[in-house]
């Protein structure tokens, strides 16, 4: 009933690699296979950007060589230019990863497998090209280059694909808020993250992947407690359009190095977690540095307050992780699977 997740890239040779290693150590229990984001991918939306030093419409205001949070280039947009005609590059992501999914799949007997395509927010990539000033006013073009490559994928995988939209930003900002005004904070945040599913193709499924940020293994932000990311993901379920599915929720319980917390009072505003039946809560806590029994432990306290059995995930994914580490990530994640398979984890 739990299944596991996998959030997307894996330090593997190449999607093939990457889709036989995550079908075979965590397979039995994926609804979803990304492809890994081998290559360039690994980094998220790293290579994205630097993809636009050159775009005719933008000019770099400061530089940066990706090594801290601090340390990005800012662009903005060339007087007189409007920013359009942006390659995001998932669709040509999509043509190559998507042949070699039909046959992992295939050879893994496993026809109800889903083919998962992480999105980035709009939001988020306008805010790390443009800085927060310029993503206030310049999100338009970000949103509008997001959708038609949904629409691009969607009209040549259909009902294979879900589509993981993956909100670092939003989730960081809402806990940097002060507690009374979260709510408000996460609605407005959630209308803009609702918006790409209203304007995808009707039928086109997704999942959400709540995110601490994970450059260089390093968390953007940390939480408190889990509240903050009950309010969001409560505010993304309140405001998701019926007509498109949202087929999961991901939210991080450890940040990229830390291991998460043991403490039961972190957990307890998961009891106020309010996602229709039909989508599941997937809970990246599975760390390879924590012993297997605390892991147990954190299993055990957040399936009690949520009140129903989870999916069992990494808080992000493990490309920024060597292939050493990412596959003692594998196994730790294989392990609790399996110890809830053998019901050391009350369901």
């Amino acid at each position: 009933m739990r299944g596991t997740h996998l959030v997307g890239s894996l330090p593997a040779d190449g999607p093939s690699a990457a889709m036989h290693e995550a079908l075979q150590v965590v397979g039995a229990g994926l609804k979803s296979l990304p492809d890994g984001e081998t290559g360039e991918r690994y980094h998220w939306i790293i290579h994205i950007i630097e993809g636009l030093r050159d775009h005719p419409d933008l000019e770099l205001v400061r530089d940066g060589g990706w090594t801290t949070y601090e340390d990005v280039p800012v662009f903005r947009v060339r007087k007189g230019h409007t920013l359009g005609n942006l390659d995001l590059g998932h669709v040509a992501a999509f043509r190559e990863s998507y042949p070699l999914f039909l046959e992992a799949r295939a050879a893994a007997a496993r026809p109800d497998l889903q083919f998962q395509v992480g999105i980035p927010g709009d939001f988020d990539m306008a805010l790390f090209v443009l800085g927060p000033r310029g993503a206030l006013t310049g999100k338009r073009p970000f949103t509008d280059a997001t959708v038609a490559e949904i629409e691009a994928i969607h009209a040549l995988g259909g009902d294979d694909v879900v589509f993981q939209i993956e909100i670092p930003v939003e989730l960081v900002m809402v806990a940097r808020m002060p507690r009374a005004l979260q709510p408000a904070v996460a609605r407005l945040l959630a209308r803009g993250v609702t918006a790409l599913a209203r304007r995808a193709p009707v039928g086109a499924r997704f999942g959400v992947h709540l995110c601490l940020g994970d450059m260089n293994h390093h968390a953007l932000g940390k939480l408190q407690d889990t509240a903050p990311l009950v309010t969001l993901a409560n505010a993304l379920a309140r405001a998701w359009p019926a007509d498109r599915p949202l087929e999961f929720v991901h939210a991080p319980f450890a940040a990229a190095d830390i291991p998460p917390v043991t403490a039961p009072r972190w957990y307890a505003p998961l009891d106020r977690l309010r996602l229709g039946e039909r989508t599941r809560f997937v809970a990246g806590f599975a760390h390879e540095d924590q012993p297997l029994e605390d892991q147990l432990f954190v299993l055990e306290t957040i399936e009690r307050s949520v009140g129903r059995p989870i999916g069992l995930s990494h808080a992000c994914g493990l490309g920024r992780r060597t292939p050493e580490e990412a596959e003692r990530a594998l196994a730790r994640l294989a392990e609790l699977a399996a110890a809830a398979d053998r019901g050391r984890v009350p369901a």
